[in-house]
């Protein structure tokens, strides 16, 4: 091999190297601060929830005889972690801002949210990775949550009781 085509190896592997270095420090970043949205897909979710919206503004949640009034962990690291139920929605991931903040390596850092909703609670997937699950079913769109069904994410298990 002549002394060109070594070179242009070695500055093909560095190259290389690099591409590598920085996917690594994009994963490491996403995973310590959270996940960055383009300007596209903050449209694109920002329609989506537009969608998502009733078109009359929702009533507030009615403490009804069956109405839940907390959120029970009854499965993963936080099990017995109880959470009092209120007119405020309720974010769950690894996010420190999160309102339940897990130490489950298959959450996502914003995973999922519970929000009322004309009486009722939802549950919606903020796109995690592993998926949010509703009584085994994957949660594809905001869905209804009944008390006492189980809402898996990763392995933590969430219910709402009276």
């Amino acid at each position: 091999m002549n002394a060109l085509t070594l070179t242009l190896i070695r500055l093909a592997f560095l190259a290389v190297l690099w591409l590598f270095v920085i996917a690594a420090v994009g994963v490491v970043r996403t995973d310590l601060f959270g996940h960055t949205l383009s300007a596209r897909q903050q449209r694109r979710q920002q329609r989506q929830q537009q969608r998502a919206k009733p078109q009359r503004p929702p009533r507030p949640a009615r403490a009804s005889r069956g109405a839940p009034h907390q959120m029970v962990v009854t499965a993963g690291s936080l099990a017995g972690t109880t959470l009092q139920l209120s007119d405020q929605q309720i974010t769950i991931g690894r996010a420190n801002d999160a309102t339940l903040v897990l130490t489950d390596d298959y959450a996502s850092t914003r995973h999922a949210r519970l929000f009322p909703q004309d009486g009722q609670w939802i549950v919606e997937d903020l796109g995690s990775t592993n998926g949010t699950y509703l009584d085994r079913q994957k949660v594809t769109h905001p869905t209804p949550v009944p008390t006492g069904v189980p809402i898996r994410i990763g392995k933590t298990v969430l219910e709402l009781r009276r």
